[in-house]
């Protein structure tokens, strides 16, 4: 039993950190597309930098940096759907970009229900 639960956390880690891969790959190339260099350059870095923050506390499958990681989704979720909407070049990869942050915030939270500490026991689990 306790096999499995290690073996989910550990798929839930991996999806949650692939997923953020994903998402940072899919703004970057929007970002450099959509704008000219000093200002793609910018604007990836508005939208990257804020994803990178939890990345310590990710690897290291702390809870409660998982829990507020799904905050940090927001300025590329914003952006994508500006994007799908006013800029039909960029409409595909800000539909990419939109898929990519939903299942980035999927993957957070499967990997907190995941790691959900047993009713009534007063320990936390370990990463």
């Amino acid at each position: 039993m306790a096999r499995d639960h290690d073996k989910l956390r550990l798929r839930a880690r991996s999806w949650a950190l692939a997923t953020l891969a994903m998402l940072a790959v899919g703004v970057a190339v929007a970002a450099t597309l959509s704008a000219s260099w000093p200002g793609s350059a910018l604007l990836v870095a508005v939208l990257v930098l804020p994803l990178l923050l939890p990345l310590k506390g990710l690897l290291q499958g702390d809870r409660r940096t998982y829990a507020w990681a799904t905050l940090c989704i927001a300025p590329c979720f914003l952006y994508a759907i500006t994007e799908a909407i006013a800029n039909s070049m960029t409409r595909a990869i800000a539909a990419a970009i939109l898929f990519a942050s939903l299942a980035h915030f999927v993957a957070l939270v499967a990997y907190l229900r995941v790691t959900r500490p047993e009713a009534g026991s007063q320990a936390a689990p370990t990463p």
